[in-house]
């Protein structure tokens, strides 16, 4: 190896300098570094030196390979940069315009629906009443009035988990139970939460939500059952609306009714949506059954209590006008936008 193969290895740094792109750059270094490049192929002339020669060749290779390196590195920062700043120069971030318009989120409409009743019974005194969702035949059942052989506990209508005892909560009575266990009179509380029956069409589904309210006291009156229903529409649906109690029956109340309101559609004159009679049922209620009172250790003949009961699902139909109930689940963003 003489010092003319070792000068024409050298050539790169001009070479390097002139390139103007980084595939130019890439070229060169394929050119001199790659498998066959002319300072790779010095190193195989290495062992044709002598002794003496060979350490002081060596240097000079890899004092040649570094400085390739480095000037290799150079080049290609010098062009990213170069690349980087006509970009910029062409395509750049105006600051001083408005934030990208993300789409906001809402909540559910039966979640809607959820918070705007619960707020109408806070704000007229009651307690919100939670309770498990897994429960047992006596809070779901027997402490309701509600015996072995009542058709509520057939398995069409209610999903047990094992074969006698546990049950997925058919209504969130059993919440209304269990306070009364816990808490004596006055009692004053709603009890909003997920229930499930095995029931599924246009107007049921098999898991919904139902707000039950119960009051026990002194003295505790149909009028007061009443007046509280009355307020509960006008907040919810408008003071226009009437409200009637029609007499019927229910295990765990005595006397029971059943609730309608004036048609929220065609306000009491009559429609398609409630079948000409200009009413529409919305909840059932009555007195709290003195048997159901024994369950849990209070005295009905001194202690009076109202209940009632509805679907969420139920109020968010009407309220919004939907017709399917199944339209609540099926996650669609083109209904879900309406909300």
């Amino acid at each position: 190896m003489n010092n003319d193969e070792l000068k024409k290895a050298s050539e790169f740094e001009e070479e390097i300098e002139k390139s103007s792109s980084l595939d130019e750059l890439n070229s060169i270094r394929i050119k001199y570094m790659g498998k066959k490049g002319m300072i790779s192929l010095l190193n195989k002339v290495l062992g044709t030196l002598s002794n003496e020669e060979r350490p002081k060749m060596g240097e000079a290779i890899q004092n040649l390979r570094n400085n390739f390196e480095t000037k290799f590195t150079e080049k290609a920062n010098t062009i990213k940069k170069a690349l980087k700043d006509a970009a910029l120069s062409q395509k750049y971030i105006d600051v001083t315009l408005s934030p990208y318009p993300f789409n906001k989120g809402s909540l559910h409409p039966v979640k809607k629906i959820y918070d705007e009743i619960v707020d109408v019974f806070t704000a007229a005194g009651y307690s919100v009443a939670q309770g498990p969702e897994i429960e047992d035949d006596f809070h779901n059942f027997e402490a309701l009035n509600l015996p072995k052989s009542h058709p509520a506990r057939d398995m069409q209508d209610t999903f047990y988990i094992d074969e006698n005892n546990i049950v997925l909560r058919t209504h969130t009575s059993p919440v209304q139970v269990r306070v009364m266990e816990s808490q004596k009179p006055p009692v004053k509380i709603i009890a909003p939460g997920t229930v499930y029956r095995c029931d599924y069409d246009q107007t049921h589904s098999p898991m919904f939500h139902q707000i039950e309210g119960l009051v026990v006291d002194k003295g505790i009156t149909m009028a007061d059952l009443k007046g509280t229903l009355k307020l509960f529409i006008s907040r919810i649906f408008g003071d226009d609306l009437d409200v009637r109690l029609r007499p019927s029956f229910f295990p765990f109340t005595e006397p029971s009714a059943e609730v309608d309101m004036g048609c929220v559609h065609c306000r009491g004159k009559g429609c398609r949506m409630c079948k000409g009679t200009g009413w529409i049922e919305i909840a059932g209620c009555g007195m709290v059954n003195p048997a159901v009172f024994k369950h849990v250790g209070i005295d009905p003949e001194v202690y009076s209590g109202f209940a009632f009961g509805m679907g969420i699902e139920r109020i968010a139909l009407l309220k919004y006008g939907i017709d399917d109930i199944r339209l609540f689940y099926e996650n669609s963003l083109k209904f879900l936008k309406q909300f």
